[in-house]
């Protein structure tokens, strides 16, 4: 008998011991695991503007935490080492959210505000991100989510309730483009919707020669948002090599100005990035 995975828009069909796409959730004793729960790859204090947000407490730092896999399959992708481990072979540690949050607020005094869920797509293990943000509140500290937002809608839902500020991956404006990554492209703008409702947002937008740099559809997508609220901020940024794409060139600087000069037509936060 198989079981299907809802926590993401691939609903995997898992027989039992099977792992899903993403290499981090698996069908084990006839129910769906976290199996990256408490895994953490990579943790670093950044500065907030670093997730990137730039109209959220600027000049903050925030504990950053990541663990493994992802739903998606990015060619493009900087941190590919972790989001296609299934956490064989790379380096990780457990850390509990009791300890995550007593090492978030150690780090207090050097500007910390709390935790960012980030490196890998933070919601393949959502249940993680819930236990942490619970605990982080009621210490008074911040919780930061970046994430890709091709999450089912009512778990999406569940986890934004308990985020004081998210940055969500808007790789594109198109359906085949988000084919190609294995994302739902309406999936993503519906959580758009529910974030722009409850808590801070800001969007980031990389722009890839060849792939989603058509001027069309950028200006599609700041009309898009811009009907939700025009002061939501977006980050354009340019595309550098990496991964399955190191043989392409970087995003024109003329592009990417080109591109935040179309945005700021309709948007009043915009921000180059990787520039």
């Amino acid at each position: 008998m198989k079981i299907r995975c809802d926590v993401c828009t691939r609903r995997c069909n898992l027989s039992e011991g099977q792992l899903g796409f993403c290499h981090a959730r698996q069908a084990k004793d006839g129910k769906i695991i976290s199996t990256n729960y408490g895994q953490v790859t990579s943790i670093s204090l950044d500065s907030i503007e670093k997730k990137p947000l730039n109209n959220y407490m600027p000049g903050s730092k925030v504990l950053s935490v990541g663990s493994f896999g992802c739903n998606f399959t990015c060619e493009f992708c900087q941190n590919y080492i972790i989001a296609t481990s299934d956490g064989s072979n790379i380096n990780k540690r457990y850390i509990s959210p009791k300890e995550l949050v007593k090492m978030a607020e150690e780090l207090v005094a050097e500007g910390n505000i709390g935790v960012a869920y980030t490196y890998n797509e933070p919601l393949i293990g959502y249940e993680y991100v819930l236990d942490c943000s619970k605990l982080i509140h009621k210490h008074s500290l911040k919780n930061i989510l970046v994430t890709n937002g091709s999450i089912n809608n009512e778990i999406f839902k569940e986890v934004i309730g308990h985020i004081d500020a998210v940055n969500i991956d808007l790789k594109a404006f198109s359906e085949d483009f988000y084919k190609r990554v294995g994302g739902d492209l309406q999936t993503t703008l519906e959580n758009i919707k529910i974030a722009a409702k409850t808590t801070h947002i800001e969007l980031t937008n990389l722009v890839i020669p060849g792939l989603n740099d058509n001027e069309e559809e950028m200006r599609k997508m700041v009309k898009w948002i811009a009907d939700i609220n025009p002061e939501i901020p977006l980050h354009i940024s340019r595309f550098f090599p990496a991964y399955k794409m190191w043989d392409s060139s970087p995003t024109p600087l003329e592009t990417i100005y080109k591109f935040v000069g179309i945005a700021k037509e309709y948007l009043k936060n915009v921000y180059p990035g990787n520039c």
